[in-house]
């Protein structure tokens, strides 16, 4: 097999295992549109390096060895779920105590009106609605990715045993398009959620958003706990 039929084949593969919206998805495409520039991209790098870590480990033969620990697949599973529930149950709080506001252009920095003062000149200023303390939506997005078993299943697993089938002399090909598949996916989420800027401006559009995301989340969460 020729290095770059591997490699659209590894491309392929992921795409079509992870185009999905998940519940880390729908989180990261809210991220993208409220928070900085910054922090969306380092949610970007989190996201698609621990599909590339784990996509890298099942190749190594890790996923193997998950497959014989039970144990630790209920664990992430349980609180996978109990993680899930909550966020969606704060979702749904927003859904029905809105703050009232909305996110006038982006979350870096907005346009404030021309004063005479300005001479005219439109400025810009600092969103505090839309502002998220970067530790914090990096450390949730970690246990999105993290907290959840079927990530271990369709990753390590899944993608590990397909990238192990593949010729030796093609196999860090596919490895190469199956990482690729993650880093556009993850990129067109997070940085295509700043697009939804101009939309959030209005309050109802985020009781929209975060009624899409509370039924993502529950739902998930509940397919979780009841060990789908």
């Amino acid at each position: 097999m020729p290095p770059l039929l591997a490699l659209l084949t590894g491309l392929g593969t992921g795409l079509g295992l992870i185009v999905a919206i998940g519940a880390q998805n729908a989180y990261l495409l809210r991220l993208g549109a409220t928070a900085s520039r910054r922090t969306a991209a380092a949610a970007v790098l989190l996201c698609a390096g621990s599909d590339a870590v784990l996509i890298v480990a099942g190749v190594l033969g890790v996923g193997v060895v998950v497959q014989h620990v039970p144990v630790a697949l209920l664990i992430a599973r349980l609180a996978g779920a109990a993680f899930l529930l909550t966020y969606g149950a704060f979702a749904v709080r927003r859904v029905l105590r809105p703050s009232g506001d909305g996110l006038r252009v982006d979350a870096d920095e907005v346009e404030a009106p021309s004063s005479p003062a300005a001479g005219g000149t439109r400025v810009l200023e600092r969103n505090p609605r839309t502002e998220v303390r970067p530790a914090r939506a990096l450390l949730t997005i970690a246990v999105f990715t993290w907290a959840n078993p079927h990530v271990y299943l369709d990753t390590l697993v899944f993608l590990g045993s397909v990238g192990t089938q593949q010729p030796a002399d093609v196999r860090w090909w596919w490895v190469a398009g199956a990482v690729a598949a993650s880093c556009l996916w993850f990129s067109a989420i997070g940085f295509g959620g700043r697009l939804l800027a101009p939309l959030l401006a209005r309050p109802v559009a985020w009781r929209v958003l975060d009624g899409v995301i509370a039924v993502v989340m529950i739902g998930f969460g509940a397919a979780l706990l009841l060990g789908a």
